[in-house]
């Protein structure tokens, strides 16, 4: 499985989507639309960005009953995006329907992936708060195995996590990390962050990047040292 630097376009409207890609002459980076984006231009921005030539990863982090869910899927797989995601918490039988829902008449479908636990949950937070009294580790290997046994094909998770998810769910098992910040980089809301390097090191098979590249001074150059630490 190659590795992939995945850019988080954030943004607000198609335009300033357009006017930050456009400065990539040479590349056409894998790019991550999500909620933001998604909601305020719909299917319609997906499909201009993947005429442009570049890969999508949908990040809507579907989480319902079953049947809300599969129906959902099956309208997000006539749209050509590469890869989309849930949310595992949503338990194996919604895992199973968004499959199902994903999967179109020909066989063919997006990669589908489960949020483990979001990047800016801190253990505290999350037994605290969600009342979920195992460890995060603990909590993101069992979530991990549940979307394995389910047949998705991997996860997300902080890189932090992912040789861990590995070990438990195997090799082929994919993960994809946010939580990637330049060491001379700030950290943002996120509190289980490490570097492109370091990410690659741990066994991620993408990172998904958003402020370091889409913030930065220079986006290409940024975009390109993400890949010179984590694909070269």
């Amino acid at each position: 499985m190659g590795k992939d630097v995945i850019i988080a376009c954030d943004f607000s409207s198609a335009q300033a989507t357009f006017d930050f890609l456009d400065k990539f002459n040479e590349e056409k980076p894998f790019v991550k639309i999500g909620m933001e984006l998604y909601y305020a231009e719909g299917p319609s921005i997906v499909k201009e960005i993947k005429k442009r030539g570049h890969k999508i990863f949908l990040d809507l982090k579907l989480h319902d009953i079953p049947n809300t869910v599969k129906k959902s899927m099956a309208v997000l797989s006539k749209i050509d995006v590469d890869m989309t995601n849930l949310h595992a918490a949503g338990t194996i039988d919604m895992m199973k329907a968004a499959l199902e829902g994903l999967t179109r008449e020909d066989g063919t479908r997006p990669l589908l992936i489960a949020v483990t636990q979001l990047t800016s949950t801190s253990e505290e937070r999350m037994q605290n708060e969600l009342l979920i009294n195992a460890s995060i580790n603990d909590t993101i290997i069992k979530y991990a195995n549940n979307a394995k046994e389910a047949g998705l094909d991997g996860v997300v998770c902080s890189p932090l996590e992912a040789g861990m998810v590995k070990d438990s769910c195997g090799k082929a098992f994919m993960t994809v990390t946010p939580g990637v910040r330049f060491a001379d980089g700030d950290i943002g809301d996120q509190v289980r962050v490490t570097t492109p390097a370091k990410a690659k090191e741990i066994g991620s098979d993408y990172i998904v990047v958003g402020r370091p590249i889409t913030a930065a001074e220079d986006p290409v150059a940024a975009y390109r040292r993400c890949v010179a630490e984590f694909v070269d």
